[in-house]
């Protein structure tokens, strides 16, 4: 992921601490506190990466077999694939079947580009109702669908933002991520848009990454966070923040959340398993919980 990347020597010099709870976040986790117990998904963006066989998949797998061996060691994919091409409902369930192994699988596919980019959420009713009716072929594997607006996408915009996020059907959630830096500046844009989020049960996507942490805005519109975190190839500050964004979900925990989806990204999608296997050792430990780890090969599994 670009968005955010700053140069190896700046890492240094950035404050990742993570910023205090907005007010809407306490009050959303107060009012949904006792209800269910927290469910923990973490995964990549991709299934496809070839740099992973001898790591994570049998040497000899087959590209059509990736997405088959990824199921075998999380429990998520962030789906970007559905931003760049509009895919079938036909394609969609093979890809289900294929994660048929995992039953507690789930994809959390990015909102086609032709909605947020091209048309701008504007007269995009018969394109959105293509997509949704293709990802509902994902039945059961479904999680979390996310707008991502373009960083060019302006608080001025906001009348066409709410007109879309309100047509949008309620019984499948979604979560929105925006990027321009007005949103985050100007205290009256920030309200409107998250406030409307909490009152139509949209989820805010928070991004971590280095070169932009406005949008580390830690304000969660549910009791479900939806955290898309970039990292810089296993620099130190990775884990330092991954223990920061433990401690946080902890936290979160005791106050009434109720789900974590964490996507993960690196520069060298080869590291990012090895990321995500740091982050859920970390929740095993802090949280008590027993999230199964990916089964990196012994010969690749020596950071830990």
């Amino acid at each position: 992921m670009e968005f955010g990347k700053v140069i190896l020597p700046e890492l240094d010099l950035i404050d990742f601490t993570l910023p205090p709870d907005a007010a809407l976040t306490t009050a959303t986790l107060r009012e949904a506190k006792g209800k269910q117990p927290l469910r923990v998904y973490v995964g990549c963006s991709s299934w496809g990466q070839k740099d992973w066989k001898g790591m994570m998949f049998p040497a000899k797998t087959k590209s059509a077999d990736f997405l088959q061996e990824y199921v075998k060691h999380f429990n998520m994919i962030e789906l970007n694939a559905t931003h760049y091409r509009m895919h079938d409902a036909v394609t969609i369930a093979k890809w289900k079947e294929k994660a048929a192994s995992n039953p507690d699988f789930k994809f959390c596919p990015k909102f086609n580009q032709l909605i947020t980019h091209i048309k701008r959420l504007k007269q995009a009713d018969e394109i959105t109702t293509s997509f949704y009716e293709s990802m509902l072929a994902f039945e059961d594997k479904l999680g979390p669908m996310f707008l991502q607006m373009s960083d060019g996408y302006l608080p001025q915009h906001f009348a066409e933002f709410k007109s879309y996020i309100e047509s949008l059907p309620r019984d499948l959630p979604v979560f929105a991520e925006l990027r321009h830096k007005d949103w985050f500046a100007n205290t009256i844009h920030y309200n409107a848009a998250f406030e409307l989020m909490n009152k139509l049960n949209i989820g805010s996507i928070i991004t971590d990454t280095a070169g932009r942490r406005d949008v580390v805005h830690m304000t969660l519109t549910t009791p479900v966070a939806f955290i898309r975190f970039v990292g810089n190839a296993l620099h130190p500050t990775d884990y330092l923040r991954i223990d920061a964004w433990v401690n946080r979900f902890a936290q979160w925990s005791k106050q009434g959340l109720q789900a974590i989806y964490f996507g993960m990204h690196q520069p060298d999608e080869k590291t990012t398993p090895l990321l995500c296997d740091y982050l859920i050792m970390q929740l095993n430990k802090t949280l008590h919980m027993n999230i199964a780890r990916p089964g990196l090969l012994p010969t690749n599994n020596t950071l830990f």
